[in-house]
C-alpha cells in the first residue's frame, strides 16, 4: 500500500467511526426510548462534538508539538486547559443556550451537580486524549516503518544492481580468455563461439537486467556457455551435463549458476593430467537443484587471471538478498573432489 493509499484509508476510518458515533441515536431505539427529538439532538451532537474538539487538537498540534519532542509538562499542562475550557464550554451550552426540557424538574443542586458534572467528564475526555495519542503514535510509526522499508528495498536494488554490474564484466572477461584460446585451436569455432557469445551478451546484457527471468532462459543460457567451454577442453578431459530437456517458464532471479559453473572448468580441468566436470541442474515441483562436482586444481593467485575471485561471495550474497530462508547452498573439497550444491525453493508456499 503506498502513503497516499494508506493516508486515504485512515481517513475513511476516521469518518466511518465518527459516522457510527453521531448517527447511533437516530437509529437506536427501543420502547421506551423513541427517536429523538430535533433539539434532544443537538444537545446530544455537543458531548461527540467536543470529543472531536480535544482529539483531534491533540492529533494534529499536541502531539506532535509537545509529546514527540518529549516535552511532557507542556503538553499535560495544554490538555488540561483545553479539557477545562472544552468542558466549561459544554457546560455553559447546556445551561444556558440549550437548557433542559421544561418538563424536567429544576436542579435542586446546581453547583454540587456543576461539580459532578466536570469531574465525572473529565475522565472521558483523558481517554480521548489517550485515544489520539494511541492511534498518532501507531500511524507515526506505520509510516516510518514503511519508509524504511522502501529505503531498505531501494538499497538492496542498489545492492542488487551493483553485484550484477560486477558480475557482467566478470562473465565477459572470462568468456573471452576462452574465445581467446580457441582461436589457436580452431579458427572455425571460434567464429561459430564468437556468434554463440553475441547471443549470450545479450541475454546477459538485456535480459538479466530484469528482476527474474523465465528458468527456461536461463538454463538456455548456461547450456550455451556450457558447450562453449567444452569446445576447449583437451580430450583428457570428461564433461557430464545434465540440464533440463524442457524447462518450465518459472521465474528465477537470473545469472545464479554461472559463478559455480565458471569455478568448476576454472578450477576442475588440468592441462596434463585426468580431470572431470559434472553439472546437473534439474527442478521438481518445488525447487531448482544444482550440483556440480568437479576434479580440483585449485589456481594460485599469480597463475590465475581470470578476475573470478568474487564469484562465490557474489553469489552467496545475492542469494541472501533475493532467497533470504529459501536456499541451501554448500561447497568444499572432498580430497582431490570439488563439490557444490544450491538448491532454491522457488514458491513461498
Amino acid at each position: 500500500m503506498t502513503a497516499s493509499q494508506s493516508k486515504h484509508t485512515s481517513w475513511l476510518v476516521h469518518v466511518t467511526v465518527w459516522a457510527v458515533i453521531l448517527g447511533m441515536p437516530l437509529f437506536v431505539t427501543n420502547p421506551d426510548r423513541p427517536l429523538m427529538t430535533g433539539s434532544q439532538y443537538i444537545r446530544f451532537l455537543l458531548v461527540p462534538l467536543s470529543f472531536m474538539v480535544v482529539f483531534y487538537t491533540n492529533y494534529f498540534l499536541l502531539i506532535d508539538r509537545y509529546l514527540t519532542t518529549r516535552r511532557f509538562g507542556r503538553f499535560t499542562g495544554y490538555n488540561l486547559l483545553l479539557i477545562g475550557a472544552v468542558m466549561l464550554g459544554v457546560h455553559l451550552l447546556f445551561r444556558y443556550v440549550l437548557p433542559p426540557s421544561a418538563l424536567r424538574p429544576p436542579i435542586e443542586r446546581p453547583w454540587q451537580d456543576t461539580v459532578r458534572f466536570f469531574a465525572g467528564n473529565a475522565t472521558l475526555y483523558l481517554l480521548v486524549v489517550g485515544v489520539g495519542v494511541a492511534i498518532r503514535m501507531t500511524s507515526g510509526w506505520y509510516r516510518a516503518e514503511a519508509a524504511r522499508q522502501e529505503l531498505e528495498h531501494n538499497r538492496t536494488q542498489a545492492e542488487l544492481q551493483n553485484l550484477k554490474s560486477q558480475l557482467n564484466p566478470h562473465f565477459l572477461f572470462n568468456t573471452l580468455n576462452n574465445i581467446y584460446s580457441l582461436i589457436q585451436l580452431d579458427t572455425e569455432r571460434a567464429q561459430q563461439a564468437v556468434h554463440d557469445l553475441s547471443r549470450m551478451l545479450r541475454y546477459v546484457l538485456y535480459d538479466s537486467s530484469r528482476p527474474e527471468v523465465p528458468l527456461a532462459a536461463e538454463i538456455h543460457f548456461l547450456g550455451d556457455y556450457i558447450e562453449l567451454m567444452r569446445i576447449r577442453q583437451p580430450r583428457h578431459v570428461q564433461v557430464f551435463v545434465t540440464l533440463p530437456d524442457a524447462p518450465s517458464q518459472r521465474p528465477i532471479a537470473p545469472l545464479l549458476f554461472i559463478s559455480l559453473v565458471e569455478n568448476a572448468f576454472k578450477h576442475g580441468v588440468d592441462n596434463d593430467r585426468p580431470s572431470c566436470v559434472s553439472i546437473d541442474i534439474h527442478e521438481t515441483d518445488e525447487q531448482l537443484v544444482c550440483r556440480i562436482k568437479n576434479s580440483y586444481f585449485p589456481k594460485s593467485a599469480d597463475s590465475d587471471r581470470s578476475g573470478s575471485g568474487i564469484g562465490l561471495s557474489n553469489l552467496t550474497r545475492r542469494l541472501e538478498m533475493i532467497y533470504p530462508g529459501r536456499y541451501i547452498f554448500e561447497h568444499g573439497q572432498n580430497g582431490d573432489t570439488y563439490t557444490a550444491l544450491l538448491c532454491i525453493k522457488l514458491t513461498d508456499a
